[in-house]
């Protein structure tokens, strides 16, 4: 005789194949969100202190800035762009394989100049309340450029990196006009931040998203017989501002 299938096996089968379904579909709505919309981040250096701490777990709004293709350079609704002031996420213009957090201090087009660690746009001073200087030493100039052709061939070598291990202009830089498609960056703990100054602009295309909220903070220095104690409470959903 042919066997049977019976109705609890049936049923069975069929719930079975609803789960999967379910959980495809799951995976694939997560996989969507994270490309397209949000992304959890971790802070791993005090380069953004205070603003941001290591330990923070920030969520990233990624469509912010407009929808990349995934493994393509390509994006759609890109209509806003970083503002002065605004932090971003972009991945390490060097190697391009680890996310950097960092505020913008100047667009393309904008001259920066830094005179003794204060920062110069255009010309004027800003005001940026958020900076932390954590090094009292100010390092001399490596040499400020005056004349248009100085300025030129400091600009080159800043392009090509030539500023990478050169401490000195980390107090005093430039000046530097930002190229077009990219943009100027800087830590908040301004003596302790490997950023623009160092390894040159990064470009529009890169910035893949804006924090917008710390969502956990662990403090790594307590031991861990002290859980209580490694989680900063008072920095638990704790919005991002931006200047």
């Amino acid at each position: 005789m042919p066997e049977t299938t019976t109705e609890p096996e049936v049923s069975k089968k069929r719930s079975l194949k609803s789960s999967i379904e379910s959980f495809a579909w799951t995976i694939l709505v997560v996989l969507v969100i994270r490309q397209f919309f949000v992304q959890a981040y971790n802070i791993p250096t005090g380069s953004m202190e205070d603003t941001l701490l290591p330990g923070d777990f920030l969520l990233v709004a990624k469509f912010i800035y407009g929808f990349e293709i995934p493994y393509t350079n390509i994006r759609f609704l890109d209509f806003y762009k970083p503002h002065r002031g605004e932090i971003v996420v972009f991945p390490y213009p060097v190697t391009m394989r680890k996310d950097f957090v960092k505020r913008c201090v100047a667009l393309p087009g904008d001259t920066v100049e830094i005179i003794n660690k204060q920062l110069y746009i255009n010309g004027k001073p800003v005001d940026e309340p958020y900076v932390v200087h954590k090094d009292p030493r100010v390092y001399p100039p490596l040499y400020r450029p005056k004349d248009p052709a100085a300025i030129e061939e400091y600009t080159r070598a800043w392009l090509a990196r030539k500023f990478m291990h050169e401490p000195r202009v980390r107090d005093n830089f430039g000046p530097v006009v930002v190229p077009e498609g990219t943009i100027f960056v800087m830590g908040d703990n301004r003596d302790y931040s490997l950023d623009s100054r160092f390894w040159g602009p990064v470009p529009l295309k890169l910035v893949k998203g804006k924090p917008v909220i710390i969502y956990f903070s662990w403090n790594p220095d307590p031991p861990l017989r002290e859980f209580w104690k490694k989680i900063r409470w008072s920095r638990l959903f704790r919005i991002v501002w931006s200047s």
